[in-house]
């Protein structure tokens, strides 16, 4: 595994660099401390599996930023690191496709399990932002009592589990057509059903109640299920 830090702070690049060591030992890591430095690498065709991106860098907009990484380079996942959290930060990130959302002010055991969670396949969002999520995330009657629901006791199906997995991904529904095979139409009627299930009003609240789920399913395409 490759990954690219873009942080401007020192302190922060070492710390994640022990950390990402501790569950990753083979990986490799490059750190660049602005933007220009991270495209050059980028650039170079170093092939990143993870980007981590601050989003106070001295040369550009951390979200632009995103945005760029996720249009031009959609297979790389990109993980957001930040000062601030606030609601509106994080659900802009995950609006621009980032697969997480770790607060700089949090101690190492909580980057630890936060990485763990998306090496796994799932997303990390700050628990008080979750919090507020509290609604979207209620038990369905299936769930056993005091456990918190999973996607699919909220009554999804295989296919829509699929479709939430790209969801997750920051994928369009025109990417998530071709990724699935699906018609645009079929792919709409599915995320419909996901937001009706999560309670959620839009695309990115429907990602931060999914997020509390656990680990994204992982979509196969052509699996035989039913569309």
């Amino acid at each position: 595994m490759k990954i690219l830090i873009i942080d401007d702070h020192a302190l922060i690049r070492e710390a994640l660099r022990g950390v990402l060591k501790a569950l990753k030992g083979d990986a490799t890591i490059v750190e660049a401390a602005n933007w220009h430095q991270a495209s050059q690498q980028i650039e170079q065709g170093k092939g990143f599996d993870l980007v981590l991106l601050d989003l106070n860098l001295p040369d550009r907009d951390g979200s632009d930023i995103l945005a760029e990484l996720r249009e031009r380079y959609p297979a790389v996942s990109v993980v957001v690191l930040s000062a601030r959290h606030d609601r509106e930060s994080v659900a802009r990130a995950l609006e621009l496709g980032a697969l997480g959302f770790i607060p700089k002010s949090s101690e190492r055991e909580v980057m630890l399990g936060a990485f763990k969670l998306i090496f796994s396949g799932g997303m990390y969002i700050p628990p008080e932002i979750l919090a507020r999520q509290e609604p979207a995330l209620a038990r369905s009657p299936e769930a056993p009592s005091g456990q918190r629901a999973s996607a699919a006791d909220l009554g999804l199906t295989g296919r829509q589990l699929d479709v939430l997995a790209l969801m997750m991904q920051g994928r369009s529904n025109k990417a998530i057509c071709r990724a699935l095979d699906l018609a645009e139409p079929t792919v709409k009627n599915h995320v419909t059903a996901i937001l009706r299930a999560l309670k959620a009003a839009n695309r990115t609240e429907a990602v931060i109640a999914a997020g509390a789920l656990g680990p994204a399913p992982r979509h196969e395409k052509g699996a035989g299920q039913p569309c």
